[in-house]
């Protein structure tokens, strides 16, 4: 085979079904984003999980707080 019938057979039309060959992709994508929303939803409610810590941290540094901030009065 020569270089021109190299080019010309892979330069050839391909004649299939293009959408069926490309819905892989927008499979692919849709886990993705599925996979990226689960993540999301598992950051809901965090800040409530360690309240107790919060409050306790509140309260032994309760003066130091009201004084912290940025420019805050």
């Amino acid at each position: 085979m020569t270089l021109a019938t190299i080019v010309a057979l892979a330069a050839e039309e391909h004649h299939g079904n293009v959408q069926a060959e490309t819905v892989v992709f927008g499979i692919i994508a849709f886990a993705v984003f599925l996979l990226l929303g689960f993540v999301t939803l598992s950051y809901r409610n965090v800040a409530n999980r360690h309240a107790h810590k919060a409050d306790a941290y509140a309260q032994a540094h309760g003066a130091e707080l009201t004084q912290a901030g940025h420019g805050h009065h």
